[in-house]
């Protein structure tokens, strides 16, 4: 099990006081210091179901000031995803066939 991890992130560190708490093996990837690659983005989502603009995170300033009311296909959405990490939605806690946004960390539970 992987977790994508924003060390500055409360709803992140929960995350992983979570997985500690239920002895799950993991991994801890900041994704904020290593960017994710678009094809990395793209099997996160696969593994969460969702599209891109569900993954962003639209109160951050960087989206507000940069791309609020702009249209953009899911492919240009992964590329601003893979470029700004920290519009990205966290914490994110991936297995090897699904993935969930740890938020709460209850939601943790569905990979369980």
């Amino acid at each position: 099990m992987k977790i994508y991890h924003n060390p500055r992130c409360r709803k992140s560190r929960e995350g992983i006081k979570y997985l500690e708490s239920k002895k799950i093996n993991f991994e801890v990837i900041d994704y904020i210091k290593n960017n994710l690659s678009s094809e990395q983005i793209r099997n996160i989502l696969k593994k969460l179901q969702l599209k891109p603009i569900e993954l962003v995170r639209k109160n951050e300033a960087i989206w507000k000031e940069k791309y609020k009311g702009k249209d953009f296909s899911d492919e240009q959405l992964i590329k601003i995803l893979s470029n700004e990490p920290k519009l990205i939605e966290r914490p994110i806690i991936v297995s090897e066939k699904l993935a969930v946004i740890g938020r709460p960390a209850e939601n943790i539970d569905k990979l369980l």
